[in-house]
């Protein structure tokens, strides 16, 4: 892990497998770090979820590539962000067919029009404006695009995503042993 940690600082992107659930903890201890560093450098996290091939060889399974906008920290602009990287991805990698949006952030099919469309995909955490400048990231809502791609586009995507926003650390040294 904390190869692959080192790796993301250099790359602008995380790449795990799977969802990098470590059952013995009950917990994803790299995904929550790097999503830790994205917060403090005020970036998004980019992170490229990796499938296992199944018993067939593989050939058709797709990765996730997931951009979390939440470190941001700008629950006003996220839409405007969305909108605007969506725009980019589609001129720049030609990607338009798998972009897909998180569950966490669909707007229900089943509600009215009129509801639907001041929907906010942002979770209200009370009634403090500042909740998001005050909280810690791991108590906020992430705010997430995906796009299922081939390992290929999946790299060159979480590259591409991670200049755009700046992401990748020029001068990333390697990471030492407590």
């Amino acid at each position: 892990e904390r190869r692959s940690f080192d790796q993301a600082r250099r790359k602008g992107f995380l790449e795990v497998y799977g969802s990098a659930w470590r059952s013995q903890r009950r917990d994803a201890p790299l995904i929550n770090s790097y999503r830790n560093l994205m917060d403090a450098r005020g970036r998004p996290m980019v992170v490229l979820h990796k499938s296992n091939p199944n018993s067939s060889g593989g050939v058709d399974v797709l990765d996730r590539l997931v951009v979390d906008l939440s470190p941001l920290r700008l629950p006003e602009e996220f839409l405007r962000v969305e909108l605007e990287l969506k725009e980019k991805v589609m001129k720049e990698m030609n990607l338009e067919g798998g972009l897909k949006i998180d569950d966490e952030n669909d707007v229900d099919e089943n509600a009215d029009d009129e509801e639907s469309e001041g929907n906010e995909p942002i979770l209200d955490l009370g009634s403090s404006d500042d909740s998001w400048e005050n909280r810690p990231i791991y108590q906020l809502p992430p705010y997430s695009l995906s796009w299922e791609v081939s390992r290929q586009e999946g790299k060159q995507l979480g590259k591409y995503v991670g200049e755009v926003f700046d992401v990748p650390e020029k001068k990333a040294t390697a990471s030492k042993k407590p």
